[in-house]
């Protein structure tokens, strides 16, 4: 079979879309007479004729577009759909980072029943309750925020905040909440907001935090998701 057709194949199985890591799970490159078999499903999904993007990372087959769109409720172009959609979508890729790098992962409860693609983020994180790592209120706090990494003492070792729309204000200050702690702070959003981002940091309320906060877009978190799914599936082949 044609390296395109195992593509579409794959995509079809799926449901007629796919991200590229799911791509490099369930496509059998092993036959490929390639040495980059990765590079080449990145270019399959390119050829217009038979691939559409539907966010970075996410591409879907031309002969089940409305089907795909409809079901993400992305057809209408409605802004407040696109917004849920956005908002799932890079916190799913957040969440699923983050089990590839053995951390547990915890989202709030309120997203729990949300759909990341057509799964609920509670089937995507493994953590159903967050660690009771410092004081309740501290840990109430915490537990609102997007995506957190918790490495193997139980402790957070990154925070993440997904921000379409917001002034980033309210992140912010959840993270002038957590300062004490020797974590990473994470703001990911588009990035045509990455200034909007840098005249927030640089309120002085913030001066104790500017320094430890990153701004990352959804291309970033995209391209970390398919690379970290990369080196895992090479991981299978040799041990290193």
């Amino acid at each position: 079979m044609k390296q395109s057709k195992q593509v579409i194949k794959a995509m079809e199985n799926n449901g007629g879309y796919a991200t590229l890591g799911y791509l490099y799970q369930n496509v059998n490159v092993q036959d490929w007479k390639t040495k980059t078999p990765f590079a080449s499903i990145r270019r399959i999904v390119q050829d217009s004729r038979f691939f559409f993007k539907i966010r970075p990372g996410l591409w879907a087959l031309n002969d089940y577009r409305d089907k795909v769109l409809e079901r993400f409720n992305l057809k209408t172009g409605e802004k407040e759909q696109e917004k849920t959609f956005n908002h799932t979508y890079y916190q799913g890729l957040i969440v699923e980072i983050g089990n590839l790098k053995n951390f547990k992962t915890h989202i709030p409860n309120q997203d729990k029943n949300k759909l990341f693609l057509e799964k609920p983020l509670k089937k995507v994180c493994s953590l159903e309750d967050i660690y009771e790592f410092s004081y309740p209120t501290i840990v109430q706090r915490a537990s609102s925020v997007d995506v957190i990494w918790f490495n193997n003492r139980k402790l957070p070792y990154a925070f993440f905040e997904v921000e379409y729309s917001t002034d980033f204000q309210n992140s912010l200050g959840k993270y002038a909440d957590l300062q004490d702690f020797n974590s990473k702070f994470v703001l990911v959003g588009p990035i045509e907001k990455k200034r909007k981002f840098e005249d927030i940091i640089n309120i002085d309320i913030f001066k104790e935090i500017k320094n430890r906060v990153q701004f990352v877009d959804f291309n970033y978190i995209s391209a970390l998701h398919t690379k970290t799914i990369e080196i895992t599936e090479l991981q299978k082949v040799i041990r290193l």
